[in-house]
């Protein structure tokens, strides 16, 4: 066998991978298939996998077959501004100048609240009058039959989301998602080794029928869903979508996880998919969106029957969450400012989202959310006005980064909430739309 036919069979695969012939995480041929199509064994192609696996490039599964690597495009999609005159609307947070006052005072009163069995370890995930705090949080925005023995304490949203594919799947397992996700899922996928497909969308989110068809066809382990103000599309599932959706899942052997976090940003309470089938459901929120990212407290309301393994998996990963974050934040739900916070950073992103349509010539859904899933102009690919649009001091997040498949989407997502004032925001759009508007064949002739 040459020595370079294999490296050449390793440099072609390559190729493909990049030109999307062969998207992330799909599986690649047999070695059989390749050999027959290349005209060569299969021990050569064997070779040229195994070149790509140590390139991490690929990665091999027993009785599964080769699959391309997925991509983690956290790294792009949020960024920090390169300085202050930047517009960033890559951080999809809330207002933070609404929420330090809040904060101020809540940990200023942490300090009253100090005693030695609360700053201490905890049996299970956390103290139970943290996670009675977490009940009563989920309980207001529409999660059902939670109680201080089902809900678990987390380090946030992204944290459960981890532990739960840790726990529930394994290397080689099937997950499945809406055919445009957050990233963090998917990164999540991609590093612990597991295949990601998309389930189709409509205007009223996850589509039952192809919800129930890849049950059928990819044999999923569990489906991440993002009911309300869905990112990065805005979509909100109604009522009946989510008793659809339960309803198939409760057809199935498959686990659902409820990624609810932008729950309190529904102007009339919708009930959490959960509810329909709280044995078979995972349902995840945090106050990471209606308060800070920086306080890290996130709750999961189990399936009775997983409490203690849920449970285990927490104290090997961390052992607990930290009481301290954990005081603050039950005291500000105690106290209602939690609420009344998260009230006001709801109305702070319908005013934003009034201006944005005002400005932006561009049309797309109008929520009551934090971000927008702009639609770009003809002719333009969302990776090369994410360039544009950084040249001009302005950062948006590329629609390709939140599909599955890495297929281009024609869109960026708009995150209205991370830029300090509305003048601000506003004059960060007024330059986005210029760049909306330019004729892209006048700006690159070649």
């Amino acid at each position: 066998m040459s020595e370079t036919k294999f490296r050449h069979i390793a440099s072609a695969i390559e190729s493909r991978i990049e030109s999307g012939q062969y998207p992330p995480n799909s599986r690649l041929p047999t070695h059989r298939e390749l050999a027959e199509e290349l005209d060569t064994t299969p021990a050569t192609v064997a070779k040229a996998y195994k070149m790509l696996a140590e390139k991490d490039c690929v990665e091999s599964f027993v009785g599964r077959g080769t699959f391309v690597k997925g991509k983690t495009a956290l790294g792009q999609v949020i960024q920090a501004p390169e300085h202050e005159e930047c517009f960033n609307f890559s951080l999809l947070q809330p207002c933070l100048s609404q929420s330090v006052p809040v904060l101020q005072e809540a940990f200023t009163n942490v300090s009253k609240l100090f005693s030695a069995d609360l700053i201490g370890y905890s049996e299970f995930s956390g103290h139970k009058v943290h996670r009675e705090s977490g009940v009563k949080w989920a309980a207001r925005f529409g999660l059902e039959k939670g109680t201080p023995e089902n809900t678990l304490l987390v380090d946030g949203a992204q944290h459960a989301l981890s532990l739960l594919i840790i726990a529930l799947t394994k290397p080689g397992d099937t997950i499945a998602v809406e055919t445009l996700t957050y990233p963090g899922i998917l990164a999540i996928g991609s590093l612990l080794g597991r295949r990601v497909v998309g389930i189709a969308l409509d205007n009223h989110g996850m589509c039952p029928d192809s919800l129930a068809a890849v049950i059928w066809e990819d044999k999923p382990k569990l489906v991440v869903v993002i009911p309300s103000h869905q990112n990065p599309t805005g979509i909100t599932m109604p009522y009946e979508r989510r008793k659809q959706i339960a309803e198939v899942i409760a057809g199935s052997n498959v686990w659902l996880i409820e990624d609810d976090i932008y729950g309190f940003l529904n102007i009339e309470t919708i009930p959490a998919i959960c509810n329909f089938i709280p044995e078979q459901c995972f349902h995840i929120t945090s106050l990471s969106k209606a308060i800070s990212p920086a306080l890290r407290c996130g709750f999961i309301k189990v399936p009775n029957s997983q409490v203690t393994m849920i449970n285990a998996h927490i104290r090997a990963n961390i052992w607990l969450s930290s009481p301290l974050n954990y005081i603050a934040a039950s005291e500000m739900i105690a106290s209602g400012s939690a609420f009344s916070l998260a009230s006001q950073q709801q109305h702070t992103a319908m005013r934003r989202q009034k201006i944005a349509k005002s400005i932006l010539s561009s049309s797309f859904r109008e929520s009551e959310g934090y971000h927008i899933w702009l639609p770009l102009p003809e002719g333009w690919r969302s990776d090369r006005f994410v360039m544009e649009a950084k040249n001009r001091d302005v950062i948006v997040s590329s629609g390709s980064y939140f599909c599955p498949d890495a297929n281009e989407s024609g869109h960026v997502r708009l995150s209205l909430m991370s830029v300090s004032t509305d003048q601000r925001l506003e004059e960060g759009l007024h330059k986005l739309n210029v760049l909306l508007q330019s004729e892209m064949n006048t700006m690159f002739p070649f």
